[in-house]
């Protein structure tokens, strides 16, 4: 969705100091509820990974390295969209920016990206500040990372090898027979046979395995940094189990750095190294996902229990 579809949909907020109305005692029982949920949820997972061997991170990334950082950024159109908003992800992290329509979340990717430029403040890749580069520079800047759209995004008149490919014939001098190899690498890697998909086109596609191509094709240039705009919208619970797997196999298995934007609350904490809430065009919490569940501020246990 973009921002401008986020501002025509957002929803009016509920002033936090206004008089409680006569469907708050309902909403205050299902938050307490929700929570409780979600934390037991938190709870078996932390004691599934604790079984678990660590994680290895991908040859050369460096989990001590900040990899992406915002710094005190500000950006409005007609209107302020982000004031003073900073956040930071080291490397192999996965940071989910949640909140409420219209508050800028998918305006992030765009700043990460260098589409959007912001008003004041620093956005930084690998420690370099790339608001001021030029076009080509900017380019060099976004072959770090892999971009997967919301609805995936794909080619329509293209085959799944060439829309995995395409990104690989733009940007890499590979031969036709090492970007064949790469792109069975990537369909692999995210559960495809590559023999079956190949030559498919999108429309033959399930939504679940549409969004996976379009994951492939994010990654397909083996980037350091993902990018993901809503990757679980419109998926049936088990898909976005298996989406929300592949984020978290990409940080585990090869270290990527990730910023994922999304509503989908439970699958955010499942794959969350921290949670930026955004609110009122700042962020109102960065955290790990525990500690937001722990949280007694008002407006957090709100917009937990909206879920």
């Amino acid at each position: 969705m973009s921002d401008e579809d986020d501002r025509r949909a957002k929803p009016e907020r509920r002033d936090p100091q206004a008089p409680e109305k006569g469907s708050m005692p309902r909403r205050a029982g299902d938050s307490h509820r929700v929570r409780a949920a979600i934390r037991d949820e938190l709870e078996t997972l932390a004691e599934a990974k604790s079984d678990e061997a660590p994680p290895t991170p991908g040859e050369g990334r460096d989990p001590a390295r900040t990899v992406i950082a915002l710094e005190n950024v500000s950006l409005g159109f007609d209107q302020p969209i982000l004031e003073d908003v900073s956040f930071s992800a080291k490397g192999g992290e996965t940071i989910v920016v949640v909140g409420e329509s219209g508050t800028g979340k998918s305006t992030i990717l765009k700043l990460l990206l260098r589409l959007l430029v912001p008003d004041k403040g620093r956005v930084c890749i690998d420690g370099d500040n790339i608001t001021d580069l030029t076009f080509n520079e900017a380019l060099e800047v976004r072959q770090k990372m892999g971009m997967v759209f919301q609805g995936a995004a794909l080619f329509d008149s293209m085959t799944v090898f060439e829309n995995i490919a395409y990104p690989l014939r733009e940007h890499t001098k590979l031969t036709d027979d090492e970007i064949e190899e790469r792109v069975r690498e990537k369909l692999s890697f995210v559960d495809l046979e590559p023999e079956k998909v190949m030559d498919q086109m999108p429309a033959e596609l399930s939504g679940g395995m549409r969004k996976r191509v379009g994951v492939a094709r994010g990654m397909a240039n083996n980037p350091e940094i993902m990018l993901y705009d809503e990757p679980t919208s419109g998926l049936d619970p088990l898909t976005t189990g298996t989406i929300t797997y592949l984020i978290l196999k990409l940080q585990r298995e090869l270290g990527v750095t990730s910023v994922v934007v999304s509503h989908d609350i439970r699958s955010s904490f499942r794959m969350a190294s921290k949670i930026a809430l955004l609110a009122e065009k700042r962020i109102a919490f960065f955290g790990t996902p525990e500690e937001m569940t722990g949280s007694d501020d008002k407006y957090i246990r709100e917009f937990l229990g909206g879920f």
